[in-house]
């Protein structure tokens, strides 16, 4: 009897391990590479601040939309260009400059000349909205949205 005993104790300890082992590790959260770890302070930089190369990179790809990153000196360049457009008056809005796990994430907007200069604008020689971001050098690839 004492046998049985003995053996029913080693039986329930034996289960009871094994379910504390499933129920830990199912529990466990896994991390979602795209989940945003903190926003990134960034400088939209004017024309007269972007490094020499950098200008040359972007005059030659400015006629159409590109993408371009750019590192120098311990800051991380991110440029997004949207090509060749009909007029002036555009303007490029950054709705979010953050760091995840794999990547640095940047979104940015083209927005359209005010209305109430559209008229005028039309008159305008054609034009190659760009922005240039300049950040800390953080060594992941860039994603784009």
């Amino acid at each position: 009897m004492k046998k049985n005993c003995l053996r029913l104790i080693k039986y329930g300890i034996c289960v009871l391990g094994t379910a504390a082992l499933f129920l830990l590790t199912g529990c466990a959260k896994e991390k979602d590479p795209m989940e945003k770890i903190k926003d990134l302070e960034f400088t939209v930089l004017a024309e007269d601040n972007i490094p020499e190369e950098l200008k040359t990179i972007i005059d030659e790809k400015k006629e159409n939309a590109f993408k371009v990153t750019y590192q120098d000196n311990g800051f991380l360049y991110i440029c997004i260009g949207y090509g060749e457009q009909v007029s002036g008056g555009y303007s490029i809005t950054v709705n979010a400059l953050y760091l995840t796990e794999n990547a640095i994430y940047a979104d940015t907007t083209l927005l359209g000349p005010d209305p109430a200069d559209a008229a005028s604008a039309k008159k305008n020689a054609p034009s190659y909205p760009y922005i240039v971001i300049k950040t800390e050098f953080v060594d992941k690839p860039v994603v784009f949205n």
